[in-house]
């Protein structure tokens, strides 16, 4: 049996300024799950959001739902 690893990748839209989190989308099907880490602290902790509450979230930003008043 083959554990497929995360792929790690950080948004194009980072402008690398170091606040940036990656995100590990391919385990998003086999899993259910999302790893989200620090970018800065590769080898710090992760957080597995489930798929779809991550889903949810993109679709809010893309939204302009967590826009700055």
């Amino acid at each position: 049996m083959t554990t497929e690893a995360p792929r790690w990748f950080t948004s194009s839209y980072s402008n690398n300024g170091g606040d940036c989190v990656e995100v590990a989308a391919n385990l998003a099907a086999s899993r259910g799950i999302v790893p989200v880490r620090d970018s800065k602290v590769v080898g710090g902790p992760v957080v597995g959001l489930p798929a779809a509450a991550f889903s949810a979230f993109v679709a809010g930003v893309r939204a302009g739902a967590f826009d700055a008043a």
